[in-house]
């Protein structure tokens, strides 16, 4: 038959529509053949009888609400055998046409989707348009609401998935919808895609047809006057005809909103998504005129030119696909479209069926797949896809992420270049961004994730885990091989994965699934202490600390930063701390119990961590840290990232070495426990580890961690006389500084006090101060008396306190008021342990007890001394300015006794700023200028 071309303005053949209608009705009745065959009997029953169901009103018929429930398809009238068969489900069922308020409130029955063409699957639901009578009031439509959702249970009963969405006509042509409208819809900005695909995908059941049907594609520009003069000339009947709105222009926006969407669900399921990503692309790179595939079915109806296979929906989409694809050479993509295609359809070609058992479905793909001239091999490695494992999934998985980062790319310019991001879709182009970040990028101590809805089970049933080293052993690494290799032949198999640290292979092996709780797996090597025990120990830890499937990100947390949500440390994997003893199959007696100290050898056996972390993007990240300083190392990063939020991770810690374990993993669980919760209090505070000799501090500021490790007892003492810019509060571990005075001294600081300990040891005491930024002065100095070692400190502390309070305060205002003083005696005295801290209270000052030494610092450095108010400058005497004074002491006393001389007072405010005006500063000057005194002094004895 010829092509029907319709002209508006010069009068239209009511024959050429008639013959229009039946073209359309053909083709529709096809597809409802062929979605028949792909279902069962009783899907089939469910399709046949969902428009009388919804026609009438039967209280023993399914979806039964009551007899004014919206019913009554136009122009609808069952066939004698449909009735029967509805008998069947109510036997006392007698089919009488609706009448009464509610007759043909029903507008049109649509079956939308893949339905009837060769993608659908039998596992595929069914989505079903209602159009009923914008007039409708809103019970009336909760009503109708509530008769789907029944008849939705009822088809369920009936092995069919199918899902009924309501459609007001007037408001949906107009732009406006509300919810879903299809199982597969984001629900959002896609009018215009969404009628596109109804128009060449739905399949008409019952009542009105489309006007969109009548239209010429070359009149669509003008669709509303054009239907307009279809209803004022009677052309077709009002009655007849439902206006779902035509595609002569799709807004720039959906095109980024669609694409979003399908992106988005890409992430799970490719294969699908790929698909309409690509149409999108096609559509969008046509913008404005854009020609639809529904408008190209539409002219293939008018043109007579129908193929039953060309015209199916899916063989349509794919062509257009190809078409855009060839042109533009990308031969690649075109593959993958290809493969997307054959695995959407699911026929496997290469299981054998005699032509008489071959379904239409199958027909239709090998003539496909013979004009892509594939061979059987590339045909038998896609059927067997539920049988892909790590090396195919790996090979796909760079091609289908390629093209989704493609995807996303190409949506965000197209945001830009038409200019439609709005408030609304940069934010969820920035969610989308993260959630594919967080999929599929590559970053530093990341796992890969290699199968997004690519296999089914990439779980080995045997694996070898063998330690590598290259021929010269320049190169160490570990690598995965399917099946049992042996130390001799390993180097002639291709592992599934190679990697530099051990842990980091174990947790891609669970994060992939490629080992689960039935895979076998042994162990080949050389220097590690790995054996399989610990090895099937820590799988078991990972299945239970990061079970799979991982949760849902959702928008919120993809909004916000990332950050660990649950941790597992892994202490000394594939090493033996003590091997020695492994060696000679000895236990070691003693009770020396702290393993970072461990017996009178006094080793460390915490000498790696694994820090393995998923965070709230699902993000798993794995690093290793070795050496001495392993622990604090693993510390400073765990705080590190807890510094980005208030949730505290769950924090587990396991061990499975030969030596130890339990005590290892509990030490370094108490550990760990005890700095999170001392960095949760004090977000600016300092925790103190010792390990063996090593001194080793942890550092937070305003909840950054860093960390430093002193050598030896000196070396600590000098890093914690250093200038502070804060007070930051100590916790010491347990373990650490055992009987030191500063384990007793140092969590008792508090800012703005200076706090003096003093402990005698015969005819010395030693001294430590505290300053008010918890800077450690240290001294050891001569005793006779209490009152004569705390007398000289107090008056020069109360001389700094005045000379702070006379300048610093009045000059600032905001300055804090002079620190206090506290004085502590440490017990017991002696060389013994320190056990307690008691507060001391000295002796009041005397009037005529010391004679006043007062030191003056210029800005250039020049020192001034006062003794008694008499004046001694460098500028006079040089350097024998200290010989002098000391002689002048010396003559004033009445005792020629050389006891040590102290400095009163010290004014260092012109050499230095104000905020490095500290005490420890002052007492150091101090202990210099007092001990080129005193050996002056000397000189006279």
């Amino acid at each position: 038959m010829a092509e029907i071309r319709p002209n508006i303005d010069e009068g239209i053949d009511r024959k050429d529509l008639t013959r229009l209608q039946q073209r359309f009705l053909m083709v529709n009745n096809k597809r409802i053949e062929r979605a028949n065959c792909t279902l069962s009997s009783r899907q089939q029953l469910v399709l046949r009888l969902l428009p009388l169901l919804l026609h009438t009103n039967h209280p023993l018929l399914p979806g039964y609400v009551s007899g004014t429930t919206p019913a009554g398809f136009t122009t609808y009238e069952p066939k004698p055998e449909l009735v029967q068969e509805a008998q069947g489900l109510a036997r006392s069922f007698v089919y009488r046409p609706a009448r009464g308020y509610n007759q043909n409130q029903l507008y049109s029955l649509f079956l939308m989707g893949s339905s009837g063409s060769i993608g659908y699957v039998e596992q595929s639901d069914m989505d079903f348009w209602l159009c009923y009578d914008p007039t409708l009031d809103p019970q009336s439509v909760a009503e109708l609401r509530r008769k789907c959702d029944d008849l939705q249970v009822w088809a369920a009963s009936m092995g069919a998935e199918i899902h009924i969405f309501l459609i007001d006509p007037q408001q949906f042509a107009s732009g406006e919808k509300e919810g879903q409208l299809t199982s597969d819809d984001c629900g959002t900005t896609q009018h215009y895609l969404l009628l596109d695909e109804f128009y060449r995908t739905a399949v008409w059941l019952a009542g009105r047809t489309p006007i969109w049907w009548y239209v010429p594609v070359y009149e669509e520009h003008r669709y509303a006057e054009y239907c307009k003069i279809l209803l004022d000339k009677r052309f077709v009947r009002e009655h007849e005809v439902v206006d779902l709105g035509h595609l002569a222009r799709i807004p720039a926006g959906e095109f980024v909103s669609a694409g979003m969407w399908q992106l988005y669900k890409g992430i799970e399921a490719p294969y699908k998504s790929l698909l309409k990503l690509l149409l999108i692309e096609v559509y969008a790179s046509e913008y404005p005129t854009v020609d639809c595939i529904s408008l190209q079915f539409k002219q293939a109806i008018y043109q007579d030119t129908i193929n039953f296979d060309e015209l199916d929906a899916y063989v349509m989409l794919y062509r257009r696909l190809a078409k855009y694809l060839t042109e533009r050479g990308e031969n690649e993509r075109l593959e993958l479209m290809r493969r997307c295609f054959y695995l959407k359809v699911e026929k496997k070609l290469t299981q054998g069926l005699t032509h008489r058992n071959k379904s239409w479905q199958r027909t239709l793909l090998e003539k496909l797949t013979q004009q892509w001239q594939w061979s059987e091999k590339e045909l038998q490695h896609l059927d067997g896809r539920d049988q892909w494992k790590t090396m195919e999934v790996q090979v796909e998985r760079r091609l289908l992420v390629s093209e989704l980062m493609y995807s996303y790319r190409f949506l965000s310019q197209l945001a830009q270049r038409l200019q439609v991001v709005s408030a609304i879709n940069a934010r969820d182009l920035a969610i989308l961004g993260r959630r594919l970040y967080a999929a599929f990028e590559r970053k530093a101590d990341k796992v890969e994730f290699i199968n997004p809805g690519i296999a089914p089970n990439l779980a080995e049933d045997t694996l070898t885990l063998v330690e590598c080293f290259a021929d010269d052993r320049s190169e160490h690494y570990w690598a995965l091989y399917p099946g049992s290799v042996t130390q001799q032949n390993w180097r002639y198999h291709t592992p599934l994965k190679r990697m530099r640290e051990l842990m980091a292979l174990l947790v891609w092996a669970h994060f992939n699934a490629v080992v689960d709780a039935g895979t076998r797996i042994s162990v080949l090597t050389s220097t590690s202490d790995l054996r399989e025990r610990e090895l099937y120990g820590i799988f078991q830890s990972l299945r239970q600390n990061f079970a799979l499937p991982l949760r849902k990100v959702s928008e919120t947390e993809l909004l916000s930063q990332s950050y660990p949500v649950r941790v597992l440390l892994l202490v000394n994997v594939g090493v033996d701390p003590l091997p020695l003893l492994s060696q000679h199959n000895v236990h070691i007696a003693t009770e020396q119990t702290n393993v970072l100290d461990f017996s009178g050898r006094r080793e460390n056996l915490v000498l790696t961590l694994d820090h393995i972390v998923i965070n709230n993007w699902n993000e798993m990240l794995v690093r290793r840290f070795s050496g001495e300083s392993a622990l604090l190392d693993c510390l400073a990063a765990l705080l590190n990232e807890y510094a980005k939020t208030t949730v505290i991770p769950d924090v587990q810690v396991e061990c499975f070495c030969r030596n130890r374990a339990r005590a290892i993993s509990q030490r370094v669980s108490d550990v760990v426990i005890q700095a999170f919760m001392h960095a949760r209090n004090y977000p600016s505070s300092r925790y103190l580890l010792q390990v063996q000799d090593y001194f080793q501090i942890l550092e937070l500021k305003d909840g950054v961690a860093s960390q430093h490790t002193m050598p030896s007892l000196a070396s600590l003492e000098t890093y914690l006389g250093r200038n502070q810019a804060e007070c930051l509060p100590w916790q010491i571990d347990e373990y650490s500084l055992q009987g030191h005075a500063l384990k007793y001294i140092l969590p008792l600081a508090q800012p703005h006090k200076v706090q003096v300990y003093y402990r005698i040891q015969g005819e010395e005491a030693e001294i430590h101060v505290l300053d008010e930024r918890n800077s450690l002065f240290k001294q050891r100095l001569a005793f006779t008396t209490e009152q004569a070692l705390l007398m000289p400190l107090q008056r020069f502390f109360t001389a700094l306190q005045y000379r702070r309070f006379a300048t610093e305060v009045i000059e600032q205002p905001s300055f804090e008021l002079p620190y206090q003083l506290e004085y502590y005696r440490l017990w017991p005295d002696g060389t013994y342990a320190v056990q307690r801290v008691e507060p001391a209270q000295p002796a009041l000052l005397g009037q005529d007890t010391f004679y006043s030494v007062q030191a003056i610092i210029s800005s250039a450095g020049a020192v001034t001394l006062y003794c008694n108010h008499q004046e001694f400058t460098e500028l006079e005497y040089g350097d024998k300015l200290y010989e002098k004074v000391a002689g002048t002491i010396l003559a004033m006393r009445r005792s020629a006794e050389p006891y040590p001389c102290y400095i009163t007072d010290l004014d260092l405010s012109r050499r230095l700023p104000a905020e490095e005006l500290q005490t420890v500063r002052f007492l150091k000057k101090k202990a210099e200028l007092e001990r080129r005194l005193n050996t002056a002094m000397q000189a006279f004895v």
